[in-house]
């Protein structure tokens, strides 16, 4: 699959955890690195997410917000 956007995190699923609507996916980017992705419960099924799953993150965004 080719994407226009540029950020791609490989990774794979540590948790997935729905709730009425949507789900919270962790995904292991390398030891002790971790992002949390909400995405719908229908994507999660459509795409058949599991514990273990090597998948990737995906971000494509105008702006991104740091704060300290």
């Amino acid at each position: 699959m080719k994407l226009s956007a540029r950020n791609i995190l490989p990774g794979k699923i540590l948790a997935v955890t729905k709730g009425s609507t949507t789900a919270h996916v962790i995904l292991e980017l390398a030891p002790g690195l971790t992002i949390t992705s909400s995405i719908t419960n229908e994507a999660v099924d459509d795409l058949g997410l599991k514990v273990g799953d090597a998948v990737s993150a995906v971000i494509k965004a105008p702006d991104v917000i740091i704060g300290k």
